[in-house]
């Protein structure tokens, strides 16, 4: 397998799941302003959408949309309980977060990547994130994790998007119990594999 991605974009999700999974896989970086790969392929030829991620599968299919893709790979390695089963109610719950992390909080931080985009939206964008990251909090007060004592898919993503926050002049430290976890999950072996090997942190 090969995962497209962009150095701290959404894409570091579906690579730390990567290393979670102890899959064999390839990377291959992706400028998102020239839509050029690092092996000089026009990105939209692999992925028409034009964004990161896209995991190219050993068959040659490519599979976009990280809450997809990183199901997909959860699902290939049942023992490391990445996603519960599926069927389960557990299960229903990891797409529930996968959904409100997709399109409450990740789709929130757009503007603040929209060249000249005004400030008052960037100021409602603001806004709507603070409330939904106390609803997060809350959650994170009761839980170890997403859902319940497992490290999940959703976990991945949440890591993620929340380290967005400084962009917008969002300190954690608001949030006790999502800074916390935040810093937990950092330690993670396989975290820790996907961020040196993106540049984010220090070997």
């Amino acid at each position: 397998m090969k995962l497209y991605y962009a150095p701290g974009a959404c894409s570091l999700s579906p690579h730390i799941v990567l290393c979670e999974s102890g899959l064999p896989f390839e990377l291959e970086e992706v400028d998102l302003e020239t839509k050029r790969t690092a092996g000089g392929a026009d990105y939209y030829g692999i992925n028409p959408k034009g964004y990161v991620p896209a995991l190219m599968l050993d068959d040659g299919q490519v599979l976009t949309e990280g809450p997809a893709i990183v199901q997909y790979l959860a699902d290939m390695v049942p023992e490391k309980r990445l996603a519960p089963s599926a069927g389960s109610m557990e299960r229903y719950r990891l797409v529930e977060w996968l959904n409100f992390i997709t399109a409450e909080l990740h789709k929130g931080f757009g503007v603040f990547f929209t060249p000249g985009a005004a400030e008052e939206c960037k100021n409602r964008a603001r806004a709507s994130l603070i409330k939904r990251f106390d609803f997060v909090e809350k959650h994170l007060g009761k839980h170890k994790y997403l859902i319940d004592d497992d490290f999940t898919v959703a976990d991945a993503y949440l890591f993620t998007i929340a380290g967005w926050c400084h962009i917008v002049n969002l300190d954690l430290a608001g949030w006790p119990a999502l800074k916390a976890y935040h810093a937990r999950i950092s330690e993670r072996t396989a975290v820790r594999a996907a961020m040196q090997a993106e540049g984010l942190v220090k070997s």
